[in-house]
This record gives structure tokens, sequence and C-alpha cells, in this order.
């Protein structure tokens, strides 16, 4: 089966949550299924070109639009082109913003499975056209994908709810979660490269955009009086207004560190004294699941995917409250009966993830098609 996977900017190594998502989850669907064969479309501008595969996984560099309002349209269309011409059963496409393209996946033959990863229209940085798009993308999504998968036990029952069409298609498979990788040298090492002290830092790992609501946790940081350092992991787009300014709030108290590796952001998650995510938009946080597993004490915002990880009530604040994020900070200890709690449930291994992704393909591209179309070709 040649599957092609579209919607995202590219892997290894790219910043943001559908691309950690992608990046985990392919090479185990790759190994898991040898008879699937993957391909990713890559944007150009996000990856090496001289990189053709990542860990079993075929990459394509494409041109994309070095704008913020076409680039996902414009490097999605070519895409779905792209797997056209390479004679694709099927089309997964990430994100709703994507899935504008649907259609003519389907008029051009290919099945198509959509990944859903929340309810990008809400995105404060949308102006009312780019909404209404992706509200539109989303329609287009659940109207013409063969399968759909939401990353959150919430957003699938919204979908399921707002699409009745759509709902016996539409299947809740969460964001997976494995242990960073060890670090290639000793964690008192990096630690000392990084100037940090463990125990003596609080841990945010997130994209310099808006949405993640950083600008506000560094103003509540301050205010609490905290006397750790405030780590955020995580870089934003070259030249993009927003990251420039939260770069200059670099200080002692506050350490940017751009983007890490995953075995450096395994020290960081083991060794801070407490995860914060301040979000106004999430699908399901890969970071703060990732937090979890390395058993760091977490703090969320209350918006619905983060609830959705079933924490106890000590685990979150209002979003967006400055005092209150300034009040749970400067407790020092906001989440000490979590330290104890069990694993949330929802906690599931990208191995998992995989076995549960591949069955879609599957019930999407029966067997038996493969094998007429290989037969047709050859």
């Amino acid at each position: 089966m040649k599957v092609f996977v579209t919607g995202l900017r590219g892997i290894p190594g790219v910043m943001g949550g559908v691309e950690t998502h992608c990046e985990e989850l392919l090479p185990r669907l790759a190994r898991i299924n040898p008879d699937i064969r993957i391909e990713v479309c890559c944007r150009a501008a996000y990856v090496d070109p001289a990189l053709r595969s990542f860990r079993g996984v075929g990459l394509a560099p494409l041109y994309a639009p070095d704008t913020t309002s076409s680039e996902a349209l414009v490097s999605t269309l070519i895409g779905v082109l792209h797997a056209w011409r390479r004679g694709a059963e099927a089309l997964h496409i990430h994100a709703v913003g994507p899935a504008l393209l649907a259609p003519l996946a389907k008029v051009l033959g290919m099945r198509v499975l959509l990944t859903h990863h929340g309810a990008d229209y809400d995105r404060a940085k949308w102006g009312a056209l780019a909404r209404r798009m992706l509200v539109l993308g989303e329609k287009m999504g659940m109207r013409f994908a063969d399968r759909i998968i939401c990353v959150s036990p919430s957003l699938a029952q919204r979908m399921q709810q707002r699409y009745p069409f759509a709902a016996q298609k539409t299947v809740f498979i969460p964001n997976g979660v494995s242990p960073p990788d060890p670090p290639d040298r000793p964690a008192a090492e990096v630690l000392r490269e990084l100037q940090l002290q463990p125990g003596r830092f609080v841990l945010c790992v997130a994209r310099l955009v808006p949405e993640k609501g950083l600008d506000y946790l560094i103003e509540a940081f301050r205010r609490s009086g905290d006397e750790r350092t405030l780590v955020i992991a995580g870089a934003g787009k070259k030249g993009d207004a927003f990251a420039d300014r939260l770069l200059k709030e670099a200080a002692p108290d506050v350490r940017m560190l751009g983007m890490q590796t995953r075995s450096t952001l395994g020290v960081l998650y083991r060794n801070a004294s407490l995860f914060v995510l301040p979000s106004f938009h999430e699908g399901l946080p890969i970071a703060a699941l990732e937090a979890l597993s390395c058993n760091c004490p977490v703090l969320l915002s209350d918006i619905q995917p983060n609830l959705d990880l079933d924490l106890p009530e000590q685990c979150y604040f209002p979003v967006g409250d400055v005092e209150e994020l300034a009040a749970r900070l400067g407790d020092h200890d906001p989440t000490r009966e979590h330290a104890e709690a069990d694993i949330p449930a929802i906690l599931m291994g990208w191995d998992e993830v995989a076995t549960l992704t591949a069955s879609c393909y599957r019930e999407m591209v029966p067997l038996q098609a493969c094998a007429t179309r290989l037969r047709n070709a050859g």
C-alpha cells in the first residue's frame, strides 16, 4: 500500500505538535507494517533537501510559499498532486486547513484519512477570512475523508455531534507518548552546559506563538517572586514579530533555550521542579504527555484538551489568568499531590497508536484492492 502524508511542515527535527506526532508515528507505522510504503510531502524550507528518507519513511521536499496565510494550503495542493502522480492509494492529511484539499484527493482516486489535531480556527493569530477557510476545511474533511482520527476524546465527541453523517467513520486515537531519548552524556553535564540546577527551574516546552500563552506565563512568573528559573524550550518562525518580542524577555530569571533535541528535553523533563503549559489552544498536548511520562509535576491551563488528561484539580489553573498563575507559581509546590497520582489512562505508547492508525489505512484500502492495483500496474 502506498500512503502519502501531507499537511505538516516536515520531518525530522521540525518544531510543532503535528510534526512531532508524525516524526514519532510514521517510522513506527513503516516498521510494524512493511507492506505499507509511506512518503511525507515536506515543505522544502523546513527540511534538509538532501535527506530523502528517515527511519524507513520517504521524504519529498516540495515547494511552499513563505507566507503564513497560504503556506499550508498551497503546499498541500502540491502534495496532493505529487501523491497522485506517484500512484498513491491513500492520502493522510493532517489538520483541518489542509483538509480543504480532501475533495480533490477523492476526485483523483485516492482514499483519504484525516487526522484532526484540534480546532485551528480558534487560534488568535487568524483573521476572519482565514478562520472561515479553516472551518470550511473541517467541513470538507469530515465530508470527504474516508476515515477521521481525532487526537482527543472531547474533539472526537464534538465532531460526531457536529457532523452526525461522519460519526461512524470518526475515531479517537490519542497522541502517543514515549520516553525521550536517553542522553548521550551525563544529565549533570547537560544541565551544567545550560547553566541550570536540578529541581531549581520551571519548564515550558512550546513553539513561540501567541496561542501557547508564553507572554503571560513570563509576566506571571515575574509577579510570583519565584526564585527558580523559568526555562522555555522552543523556537518561532524566523523574523516573526511575536517570537522576536518573546526572545527579548530573556534574562537570568527567564531562559529561552530555543529548539532542543529529544535527549536534552528528556533531561529537562526529569530535572524540572514543575512543567507549565499555559496554552489557549491545543490538540492533545504532546509536551505535557512527555512531562507526565517522566514523572514531572505539571500545571496546565484549563482548556478542554488539557482537561482531557483527567488530572487532579490542582494541576489546572484558569487559562489566561495571570494573577492565579502567579499565585500558583509562588506556591512552589502546587502539584505535590499529583506527584503521587496515577499516570493518566489516556497515555498510550506510539507503537499502539501506530497499530490503530494502520488499521484505519487497511479499512480504507483493503488488501484485495491493493493487489488489483499492483497487477494492473504490472
